[in-house]
């Protein structure tokens, strides 16, 4: 499928490219089960690695996990660093494309999938709300509502409506133990996610360092990310009792004990993963 015309330069700035294998597999388990119904009833399901960086391992990875719950999948990495794109080229194949472009995602059609890992945080916090504004009126929209069906023999039920494509935007350490990303959907921030390595953390407010650029200045006094940090390290001493039964025990009940003053909206299976999704609007930046 030919690319959509692009604009005469690429829109955004080239940043370090630091990469490393299996850096996101976090974000990307994430992805493949929250997002892997959209995928799997798309015709044509796009997905989109920004600024993959100096290497395309993270394209080739996500291919692999996507296609684990949706086997028709495609991705394709955009970089703004020519030369990152020609040194990508040996590794396409089929389901897997390397282009240059920034922000103005060069691919045809909208996407139901656009993951920046890594890529704002080299930006200026000022910068951010643009930049999540253009990529998300490039994702998929949602479908109108449909009308509901249903049968004599039960009660009518919903025809499966998509929300549309997702944005998934954060930033990881450098082998991907710690992780802090933002989904959006086509209207906007939806949750903020953060995902660690259980066995590498002392306290949840470790986390903060990772915190996506819309936040990591905001963790001080006065903000809701510094309150919920503040909330989760006192849920987790509280849960001191629980690490006899390991590190995973622990943040379960640290998590769940959140659920009392947070708005949490994963659960127990997402938090063995060493997992918490927290509503964006409680930890969005006080004006």
């Amino acid at each position: 499928m030919p690319p959509r015309a692009a604009a005469t330069r690429p829109v955004g700035t080239v940043t370090r490219g630091t990469t490393n294998p299996n850096r996101l597999r976090r974000m990307d388990r994430w992805i493949a089960a929250t997002h892997g119904a959209e995928l799997r009833r798309a015709a044509d399901p796009v997905a989109v690695d920004l600024g993959y960086g100096a290497a395309p391992w993270t394209a080739v990875e996500l291919l692999h996990r996507l296609r684990t719950v949706a086997p028709h999948a495609r991705v394709v990495g955009v970089e703004i660093d020519p030369a990152r794109v020609a040194a990508a080229q040996p590794y396409a194949r089929e389901g897997l494309d390397f282009r240059h472009g920034g922000f103005e995602v060069p691919v045809a059609g909208p996407p139901l999938l656009i993951r920046a890992a890594n890529v704002l945080r080299q930006y200026d916090e000022g910068e951010v709300a643009a930049v999540w504004q253009r990529l998300c009126a490039r994702l998929a929209p949602a479908s109108a509502p449909s009308p509901e069906t249903g049968s004599a023999s039960g009660p009518s039920v919903p025809s499966g409506d998509s929300r549309g494509g997702l944005l998934v935007e954060g930033t990881c350490d450098e082998i991907g133990r710690r992780h802090v990303w933002v989904a959006l959907g086509p209207e906007g921030p939806r949750t903020v996610t953060f995902a660690t390595r259980l066995g590498s953390l002392e306290r949840p407010s470790d986390l903060a360092e990772r915190l996506p650029k819309a936040l990591i200045h905001r963790n001080v006094p006065g903000e809701p990310v510094h309150a919920f940090l503040r909330d989760f390290d006192r849920a987790w001493a509280a849960a001191a009792p629980y690490a006899s039964y390991g590190a995973r025990q622990r943040w379960m009940r640290a998590v769940r004990d959140l659920t009392a003053d947070w708005p949490v909206s994963d659960g127990p299976v997402r938090w063995r993963q060493g997992e918490v999704t927290v509503r964006w609007e409680a930890l969005a930046p006080r004006a």
